[in-house]
């Protein structure tokens, strides 16, 4: 079923949280940077510090549901397409039990 516990277990955590939630809305429109000097930002569209959305973002990227690209000194962070997939798949192993 789950082969791999612990990165199930991480993917799923990256859900578990609101802003989470928001951030990955956010991914859905393309890849975003974090900073305030771009134009599309990830904190001008939440209510939240520079500090939490580092910390989401690195839970995010950690579960590999977000890639984190550099450039630069600016991260620009995106969807991952497999890794969603894996999360999708775990959920229809659950719905056909």
């Amino acid at each position: 079923m789950f082969k791999d516990y612990k990165k199930s277990a991480e993917i799923f955590k990256a859900f578990c949280d609101e802003s989470r939630l928001k951030i990955l809305e956010i991914l859905l429109t393309g890849e975003k940077c974090s900073c305030e000097m771009c134009g599309n930002d990830i904190l001008e569209k939440l209510d939240i510090s520079q500090s939490t959305l580092s910390h989401h973002l690195k839970i995010l990227v950690n579960s590999k549901i977000v890639n984190a690209r550099k450039e630069g000194k600016w991260t620009h962070y995106s969807i991952s397409k497999e890794n969603v997939d894996y999360a999708i798949s775990l959920l229809n192993v659950l719905k056909s039990s």
